[in-house]
């Protein structure tokens, strides 16, 4: 049996008013079944258009090549019918703002239900049943069915979100920075729910972020993206003692120690520039 669940061959995004501005560049990655990959770099480096080039969501304004495989399977020769059964059934997505990704007009109920019906025809009964399960499942009190995402706190927000990627017991959870703009308290518990989810569950994690601290807690595997590239990848503890690439060990530099006594180095990119170009 294949041990990745999703492999990535030589993935390209390019924009469509101008091929030669390669915005993800020829990369290529394997994600593990059962086990949590992290990406990680700073903003702007592909992170997110690699996570919307799986699911096949990219703005109409870009254009891909390569090969996506999902359980064997080459999700880049499906049609947009046979993706949209993958989407959410197989694999599904956590965005990085959830306020702008739930309808302030809806309640959360009748959202989480929205992402169910796609899949899924359940009496109301079942469906109310199925809901209730999935907000007890993230920690959310059954009786903030009723309410509307702006009368939730920004954790709670996360967690509607996380309900509903898990409506439909995904097999890969691909998750965009779903910690941005929490306190480190809510933040902390937001990492320890997924963990969660996943070893209950038994799925496969992607999990899209800028911080170390995050990679350390909960992945297996990393992967580092710069300017579109990979620059670096392998397990998680190889990588962060002992990082082989300059702007691996420059990211890791700028990462604060618990005590305050390490002395934090920016990243020069002119030096930078210089080091890999002798790569």
């Amino acid at each position: 049996m294949n041990n990745n669940i999703l492999k990535i061959n030589k993935l390209k995004v390019f924009s469509k008013k101008d091929f030669n501005l390669k915005l993800v560049n020829n990369i290529s990655l394997n994600i593990k079944r059962g086990k949590t990959t992290c990406i990680v770099g700073e903003s702007g480096s592909g992170k997110s258009l690699t996570a919307l080039s799986i699911i096949q969501l990219l703005s109409s304004q870009l254009s891909m090549s390569g090969d996506i495989f999902f359980n064997n399977e080459n999700l880049c020769e499906l049609d947009a019918e046979e993706m949209r059964k993958k989407r959410g059934q197989d694999i599904a997505m956590i965005f990085q703002e959830p306020m702008t990704s739930l309808n302030p007009v809806l309640t959360i109920g009748y959202q989480i239900q929205e992402a169910i019906n796609v899949h899924h025809d359940l009496s109301s009964l079942d469906m109310n049943k199925r809901v209730k399960e999935l907000l007890g499942l993230v920690g959310i009190p059954i009786q903030r069915c009723e309410s509307y995402p702006d009368e939730l706190s920004g954790g709670q927000r996360q967690r509607v979100m996380i309900a509903m990627a898990m409506s439909c017991n995904p097999k890969l959870l691909i998750a965009d920075e779903p910690t941005t703009a929490l306190d480190v308290t809510v933040q902390a518990q937001i990492l320890k729910l997924l963990n969660g989810l996943k070893n209950k569950f038994n799925m496969s994690m992607l999990f899209i972020t800028h911080d170390f601290g995050i990679v350390e807690d909960i992945a297996d595997n990393v992967v580092v993206m710069f300017q579109g590239k990979i620059v670096e990848q392998g397990n998680v503890k190889s990588v962060l003692s002992k990082p082989k690439h300059p702007y691996t060990k420059a990211l890791l530099n700028c990462v604060p120690d618990i005590l305050g006594k390490k002395k934090l180095k920016p990243i020069d990119y002119d030096e930078l520039s210089l080091l890999m170009a002798r790569l």
